[in-house]
């Protein structure tokens, strides 16, 4: 059978485990060297299929009690994958983390029988567990617009620079659409000045570059705080940058919109990717086409995209509930 090709650039660092032989940890890095040059996951997808398999090849090795080989492994048996399963369960794992345990596991045992190295057809047996569907929570339409207006935190013993970075980049997840990685990816030569563009282009998952239309009030925020960013934004550099002058982190924007989500009453479930699902809500509810809607949320499959139907159902019922006389 054919090698699968695998790019050599900055590989994946040799892996060693206790729990298994050499055989298997080689296989194990050519599969992520492979899942990263020809899917081009994300690190955080790699980081957390590697973490499972590695799990999966300690429990095998106290339920086998010998050392995990690749002979082995392919002649895993379901009853083997039901016990790991069981023994994530019983650590209070949620039913979205097995499923992805689950998926990096088949994706092993398919990069193995691609390469010649055995057919793990245990792996296939089983069934994927149960995702109770839950629907996003997006924030209302005016809460929304607050969270992009500075003067809401006045009071706080914060630099205005900080609170106009802030409220810029909140801004662009409510006003674009974005992922706050898309948004704190963002060099300064990506985002035009108001009046000289409409239009950013973000790198999304996988590597996935997509041109996504902005508002100019969000840039003449965006603007406001580079004019007085004490620190240097080059055009190459991250625009957005923490107060020491480094790249931004995800963590202070998730701790800004905690503290004014608490100023203006919302729940815990106002968070950065909310007003991602508020701007895909909003703009569904004003007539906006679902496949346009994908393109701008950057979605691979239209089936991601339409649990956003599902939201405006429950408003549509709402609205039907409380209006209808004979609700």
């Amino acid at each position: 059978m054919a090698k699968s090709a695998i790019k050599s650039a900055s590989p994946i660092q040799p892996i060693e485990l206790d729990c298994a032989d050499s055989s298997i940890t080689q296989e194990m890095t050519r599969w992520l060297s492979h899942l990263r040059a020809e899917r081009r996951l994300s690190p955080k997808t790699l980081e957390a299929y590697a973490r499972d398999l590695r799990q999966c090849l300690v429990f095998l090795a106290q339920h086998w009690g010998a050392r995990v080989t690749l002979t082995r492994f392919a002649a895993l048996e379901a009853s083997d994958v039901r016990a790991f399963m069981a023994m994530r369960r019983a650590d209070d794992i949620g039913g979205r983390s097995l499923m992805r345990s689950l998926a990096g596991l088949r994706s092993f045992g398919r990069f193995l029988e691609r390469e010649g190295k055995g057919k793990v057809g245990a792996l296939s047996a089983i069934r994927a567990p149960k995702v109770a569907k839950t629907l996003p929570k997006p924030i209302h339409m005016a809460a929304a617009k607050r969270f992009a207006d500075a003067d809401e935190r006045a009071g706080e013993e914060r630099d205005s620079w900080v609170l106009a970075r802030d409220a810029a980049v909140m801004a662009l997840l409510y006003g674009s659409g974005l992922r706050i990685s898309e948004a704190l990816g963002l060099k300064r030569r990506d985002v035009p000045l108001p009046g000289a563009g409409d239009v950013i282009v973000v790198t999304g998952k996988g590597n996935k570059t997509r041109m996504v239309p902005v508002l100019q009030n969000v840039l003449a925020l965006v603007q406001d705080y580079v004019a007085i960013c004490p620190h240097p934004l080059p055009a190459e550099g991250p625009i957005f940058v923490g107060t020491r002058g480094g790249p931004l982190r995800a963590r202070i924007i998730q701790l800004a919109m905690e503290r004014l989500r608490g100023a203006l009453g919302l729940a815990d479930s106002a968070t950065p990717h909310a007003l991602r699902h508020s701007f895909a809500t909003h703009l569904l509810s004003r007539g906006g086409d679902l496949r346009a809607i994908q393109e701008l949320l950057g979605h691979a499959s239209l089936s991601t995209t339409q649990i956003y139907t599902g939201i405006d159902s429950e408003r549509l019922l709402e609205v039907y509930r409380t209006a209808h006389p004979r609700a």
